[in-house]
Parts: C-alpha cells; structure tokens; sequence
C-alpha cells in the first residue's frame, strides 16, 4: 500500500501515541527504537513473532503479534511497512479514526529534527556503509545516534540515539524515501538500477539520485570507482555542495591502494590527497566492503574527526545481520547468510564468499526477490551465481507480488553457466535438498533477501544431529 508523505511533518515529540504496522521490520524497528528512546510512547505490531520483535518487547515497547482494529485504541499517529496491504484491519481503523496515518519515511524523517543528519544512499552497501561510519563516528567519540536497516552486532542494536548532534541515518531509495529527508551530508555508494517495479524506468532512477542531492544542505561523499556516482559530482557541485570522491580510483580525492583479501579479512592503505593516512584492516572480507570503509572515512574526515581514531572504529566493525555474515561450522561445513539480491551484490558476496571458502567448494543457495525483479534481471542473476561451484535456486519470494506463470526461477537456473544449477523448489524443503550433498570443506553460502534466511540454521541443526 503507498501512504502519502504529509506536507508537513512535526518532530516526533509532537506526535503523541505512536503505533508502528510492521515493527519487526529493519526500518520501523529502527525508528520506534528512536522514538521510544526519546520518550515518546511507542507501540506496534507485526504478523509474526521474531528475534527483533521480542527484543523491543524487552525493551518495554508493546508489540503484538497479528493485527487488530483494537490495538488502536489510544493511538494518535499510525506509521505502516510499505508492505501492508489497503485491507490491513489497522490500516482500515486507522483510517476510519482520521489518524495520522505516514509512511516509513516521515517517521523517520520526524527523527531528524533538531540534529545534523547523515544520509547514506546508494543502490547497494546502504546498510554497511551506515553501520561502518556509525562505529568510526563512536570510536571517534562523537556519540551520533544511528539508524540502520539491519541489526549491527558491534553496534548492539539497528538504532540508539546518542549524546551528539549527529544522526546516521540509511536512506533507502526503494520506495522514493530519501526524498523526504534534508540531510546536512550524504553519501551515494553507487547509483545501479533497480526497483523498476516503482520508477518504471532506469532513467526515473537516476534521476531520483540527481534529485536527492538537491536536497543536501552542505557535503556530498560519492564512489569514484561506479559511474552513477560519479555523474552526480558535478551535479552537487552546482548546487554549492563540497563533493569528496572516494574509491580505488586513480583520481579519488580519498584512495584506497594495495588491496588484499585474506580469508575473513581485508587490507588496504589510504590516502587523502595526496597524504598517507596509513592502513585499514577490516575484520570482514570482499572488495565491496573496502569500498564502504572509503565512504564511511572520507565522511567522518569531512565531520572533522580524529583520523587514527576513525580507522580504529573501521576495524571494530564485525558485521550487519545478513550481510556475509557467518553462521556457524557443523559436519566440516561453514554456513554463510547473506541479503543479496541483486546481480551486482550477488557478483560481490560471491567474490568474498571464495576467498572464505579457500580450498574448499562454495555451494550457493538462491533465492529470488520479487517477480518483477526477476523478469527484469533473471539472467543476470544466474550470469553472477556462475562463479559458485554448485547453484541450487529456490522459488521466486513475492512479497508485495503476485505469481506470474512466465517468470520463475528457471530464467535464472538457464543462465547459470559452468557449475551443476538446479531449481530448490520451497524454500521450506530446500535444506532437505541440500545436506545430503554437502561435505565437510564446503562453505555454503544462502543468498536473497526473502525468507532464505531460514535455510541457514535448518542446514546446521541437520548436519550438527547426523551420525
């Protein structure tokens, strides 16, 4: 269901009882955390019970499993998941009441007033990006509060509102939520079309980013080493704004040099115009993520903050839920989980994946994301998934969706070229598929941004109880 974005948004202080419509997801988990924090009462529900929900609930936030016209009572503000459906018995009561009925991104943009917010954008590395300069920034000491779209280890939580001004904020594109927000600096990690199902075309996309800038008060961070980034420099720059690029480019205002990945680990040195600032150690593997640290240093740079101290809050970086993120070794096999779902991010957490696996073989578990995604990038999922040593493919997750006889994930299987790729059927089933294939050695690595997640751990439970 899209809500329209109000004409004007008050800070969340003035909005009274608030009730979240899918709490349990990363980005209204992160705002109700926020809010609560800040005093305000908060309250939500969700269809499930999950690990996030009972931990607000831990937290002393109400969250209710299910929806129910009643869990309104004494509400003032409602803010709905973009997943919610126009018949939702709390969206229909909610309407019925005249409440404040907002999107996700004035929630979050209600958060914002009164502290300089950071926006990172970007079609992918949003998350890690975020998460990165969140841990520099505290290392550094500047107590930002954060919001994040995913559950951050070393962080504790996706969201906390800190003693500082500053606020690190994820600003999702996906739905045009980035540009609600007027952020005093951004970071673009890359501009790669996606979410055609919303903009309809790449163009629209692009020019949703070029848009998104203009909304900017003082600096823009942008990768120099991806071209969609890159176009938006000069556009910044006719708007007034200070532009640092950063990247493994040989003209990167912040370069990285000498890359090298390690097994779990990745090293580069860095300069800054020229001056070495010393080396960066990173406890999480992939050229990707070197990438992200770039970004997050050259901002924490542009807030004026302590070089050696950034870098070190760099390397205390472990990881964001579903982002490569290890899940345990059982029968010899290593079992990875990770959130991409696009050709680009597949291609990157692939190339990472086999430099964990080492000797070993990488068997990848895929699960496609949204029917329109698939029609639009099928073949070029399968293209990316060429460079596992065994591809299994489970059904297309439809969220928002409906079925479409003319796309399943036989466009992605076909396109696979080299290792054995066959179709998983559910996902429910798909780890019965797999553990008999495994071997001690493997590293098996689930991929998709849908209910994969699940495989994981039904995987480990069956090879840890195998005679």
């Amino acid at each position: 269901m899209r809500i329209a974005v109000p004409s004007e948004i008050p800070p969340a202080g003035e909005l009274g009882h608030v009730f979240f419509i899918g709490i349990g997801g990363a980005g209204l988990s992160a705002i109700a955390r926020l809010m609560a924090q800040q005093g305000v009462t908060v309250s939500g529900s969700d269809a499930t019970a999950s690990d996030v929900v009972r931990a607000l609930q831990s937290e002393g936030i109400t969250c209710h499993v299910g929806h129910d016209a009643a869990h309104l009572d004494g509400v003032d503000t409602v803010i709905a998941t973009t997943a919610v459906r126009d018949d939702n018995p709390e969206i229909v009561e909610a309407l019925r009441r005249g409440l404040r009925l907002w999107p996700r991104s004035a929630g979050l943009r209600s958060v914002m007033h009164g502290r300089r917010t950071i926006a990172v954008a970007g079609t992918h590395g949003k998350t890690t990006t975020t998460a990165m300069l969140t841990c520099a920034l505290i290392a550094a000491g500047a107590e930002p509060s954060f919001a994040i779209g995913a559950e951050v280890a070393s962080l504790g939580a996706n969201a906390r509102v800190g003693a500082g001004d500053l606020l690190v904020a994820e600003a999702d594109e996906s739905d045009g939520a980035f540009l609600v927000y007027e952020p005093d600096g951004a970071v673009v990690t890359n501009v790669d079309a996606d979410h055609l199902d919303n903009y309809g075309t790449v163009e629209a996309y692009d020019a949703a980013f070029s848009e998104f800038i203009g909304r900017v008060g003082r600096f823009v961070v942008l990768s120099s080493d991806d071209a969609g980034a890159r176009v938006l420099a000069p556009v910044a720059r006719s708007r007034g704004l200070e532009v640092l690029t950063a990247g493994f480019a040989d003209d990167a205002d912040l370069q990285g040099r000498g890359l090298r990945i390690d097994g779990t680990t990745t090293t580069f040195t860095v300069s800054w115009r020229g001056v070495d600032l010393g080396p960066v150690t990173l406890a999480v593997p992939g050229a990707h993520y070197a990438l992200d640290a770039l970004l997050a240093l050259g901002t924490g740079l542009l807030l004026e903050q302590n070089v050696d101290l950034l870098i070190a809050g760099l390397g205390a970086y472990t990881g964001a839920n579903r982002r490569m993120q290890p899940l345990g070794e059982a029968g010899g096999v290593r079992v990875y989980d990770s959130y991409a779902h696009h050709p680009t991010e597949i291609r990157a957490d692939l190339a990472a994946a086999r430099s964990v696996a080492g000797e070993g073989r990488l068997v990848v578990a895929f699960q496609p994301h949204l029917v329109s995604r698939t029609r639009v990038y099928g073949a070029e999922m399968g293209h990316a998934l060429s460079a596992a040593d065994r591809v299994v493919v489970a059904d297309i997750y439809l969220a928002r969706e409906v079925a479409d006889p003319a796309v399943t994930s036989a466009l992605v299987v076909d396109a696979v070229a080299g290792p054995p790729a066959t179709l998983g059927g559910p996902v429910a089933t798909l780890a019965d598929l797999l553990v008999p294939e495994l071997r001690a050695g493997d590293l098996l690595l689930t991929l998709g941004a849908g209910d994969i997640t699940t495989v994981g751990p039904a995987v480990l439970s069956a090879l840890g109880t195998a005679p």
